[in-house]
This record gives C-alpha cells, sequence and structure tokens, in this order.
C-alpha cells in the first residue's frame, strides 16, 4: 500500500515524467557524399607462373598505363606507354635487360597504347585504346597469348545523367595462332591449342548502376603449359583496355528506367505512389502529424490522474 500511494502522489504532482515518455528522436547527420573517381588502363596481368614442375611459383601482377583517380581528386591524367616488360625469377627467357641485371619477359608490345581519366564537379571519365598490339606470357616467347588490330573502351559518369559504358573491337583478333570470331555477350569463347594450353576469351563486358560504369574490352582465363612440360606452366586472367568511372554527387541520381536491373551499389526503385487511389484519402483522415507526440502525452497524463484519483478514492473509503 505504501508503494501504491507512492506512485500516485508521484504520477499526480510531476505530470512532466508522463510527457517525456513520447521522446521524439531524428537522426539529421547527412550521409558523406561521393566526389567520383576514375579508372583507366590498356592491360592488367594476374598470372601465376610455375616453373619446374611447380617448384618455383612466381606470381606476375602487372598493369600498362594505369591512370586512377581516387574519390576527392578534381584533376585529370594520361599515359602512354607503349610496351610493358616484367621480372620472372628462375625462367631462362629472351628478352630486354632489367635494370638490376636481370631478364626481362615482354608482356605486352603495341603501336598505340592510351589512357585517359578525368574526375570533376560535372563529372568523371575514363577511355583507353589500343592498336596493333602483342600480347605474350612468359615461358611462351615465340607463340603470341593474343594479336588485336585495335579495341576501345570508354566509361562515362555525368552528373545528373545515367552512367554509360561501351567497348569497341576493331580488325582480327587471333589468340594462340588463331583467329577468332567477335561474338559481344552470350558464352565466351574458347581456344584451345593441343601441347600449347587454352584461353576463355570474353569480348565487351560492360555493367551500369545508377551513380557507376565499367567497361573491359578483352578478358582472358589463360591456361598454358606448353608441351605439358612443366617448364612454364601459367594460369590467370589478362584484362585489355578497361575503363570505369562513378559520378560525383552533385545532383540527383538518375531514376531507374523500367526494365532496368540494378546491379552493384544500385538500390532496386520503388514506386513512389501507392497503387491503392483511396490510399491518400485514408492517409489524411487517419495518418499522424508533428502533434502526435504531444497528443499522446496528454493522453498519458489524464489516464495516470485518473488512476491516482481512484487509489486515493479507495485508501479513503478503507480508511
Amino acid at each position: 500500500m505504501p508503494a501504491t500511494v507512492a506512485t500516485a502522489a508521484a504520477l499526480a504532482t510531476c505530470p512532466a515524467l508522463l510527457l517525456a515518455a513520447p521522446a521524439h528522436a531524428d537522426d539529421t547527420d547527412p550521409a558523406p557524399a561521393r566526389t567520383g573517381s576514375a579508372d583507366a588502363s590498356v592491360l592488367r596481368a594476374d598470372l601465376d607462373v610455375s616453373l619446374l614442375d611447380r617448384t618455383v611459383q612466381v606470381p606476375v601482377l602487372a598493369t600498362l598505363n594505369e591512370v586512377r583517380l581516387p574519390a576527392g581528386g578534381h584533376d585529370s591524367g594520361a599515359a602512354d606507354k607503349t610496351a610493358l616488360d616484367v621480372r620472372v625469377d628462375g625462367l631462362a627467357a629472351e628478352g630486354a635487360e632489367h635494370p638490376d641485371g636481370a631478364e626481362a619477359v615482354t608482356l605486352a608490345r603495341a603501336e598505340v597504347a592510351t589512357a585517359d581519366a578525368t574526375v570533376d564537379e560535372d563529372g568523371a571519365e575514363a577511355s583507353s585504346h589500343l592498336a596493333r598490339a602483342e600480347v605474350h606470357v612468359p615461358g611462351l616467347p615465340a607463340l603470341s597469348l593474343i594479336k588485336v588490330e585495335e579495341v576501345t573502351s570508354e566509361a562515362v559518369c555525368a552528373v545528373g545523367e545515367k552512367p554509360v559504358a561501351e567497348s569497341d573491337t576493331l580488325g582480327s583478333v587471333t589468340v594462340l595462332g588463331k583467329r577468332v570470331t567477335v561474338t559481344v555477350g552470350g558464352e565466351p569463347t574458347v581456344v584451345t591449342v593441343p601441347g600449347v594450353g587454352e584461353v576463355s576469351l570474353g569480348f565487351s563486358q560492360t555493367e551500369t548502376t545508377r551513380s557507376a560504369a565499367s567497361a573491359a574490352a578483352l578478358r582472358l582465363q589463360v591456361s598454358v603449359n606448353p608441351l605439358k612440360l612443366n617448364v612454364a606452366e601459367v594460369a590467370g586472367e589478362v584484362t585489355l583496355v578497361e575503363a570505369a568511372c562513378e559520378t560525383p554527387a552533385g545532383g540527383t541520381d538518375t531514376p531507374e528506367e523500367p526494365g532496368d536491373r540494378p546491379q552493384g551499389d544500385a538500390e532496386p526503385v520503388q514506386d513512389a505512389k501507392p497503387a491503392d487511389p483511396g490510399y491518400e484519402r485514408r492517409l489524411a483522415e487517419t495518418g499522424g502529424s508533428s502533434a502526435t507526440p504531444y497528443l499522446v502525452g496528454g493522453a498519458v497524463l489524464l489516464v495516470g490522474l485518473g488512476l491516482a484519483g481512484v487509489v486515493l478514492a479507495r485508501l479513503r473509503a478503507r480508511g
């Protein structure tokens, strides 16, 4: 009974406790804004080279003419080197002399090899171009992995517009000495040469979201073991002519068009208007407003006062 009396007295004398109940929290911290990025490269190699029956394994990670402008950078860049040499320790192969005295393996040579990237307040853009180029893998100096006449990739992310990406392959393409037909989309083209190895080739691979785009002209999955002598076995991926970008947050993201399927960081689009035409009318009749917390607080106060009155009345009747 003393506890009940104390509770009733507190409710009757401290209505502020009841009004504090319907507190409303609002998180107004803004999310960090995108500042845009652009990335372009002519060649990217990620290979594992196994020597002498896999007793020695040497990873080869190399890029030719990579230009990367990270988020936060408002700048432009370009590169136009036309050859890529890499060092593979333990591999006896003809090639240019490496600066530290070791032999160097030439992975790529071309007449034209350029990469460009730009980021500013209006958007981000990247492009790369390769012409009359030849790519080799370590351990196979006499036979080229791939020869191309001309390939290009471009990605454009303009503020307020939908990002776009495209790649073009012009002229002939030869893989392990075999001429292949360019097929955009669908299953990759597989080239197998007995006694040499196998290459899976994908053309013009592009991807777009609401805020980003990327394109790769040629992507090769490589598995080469000349005559299966296990002298130099090569496996991995080689990508030719890449371009990618992300739109700076300078305006509203472009709405997803009907039929588009978001990828990457894109969010699914939800209808802005409910399907039921009577929804807005019922919302006006029964929906909440900014005064709702105060109405709830007042109702709780009245209930508390009524409870206190009932308790005090019963105590008087018994006393």
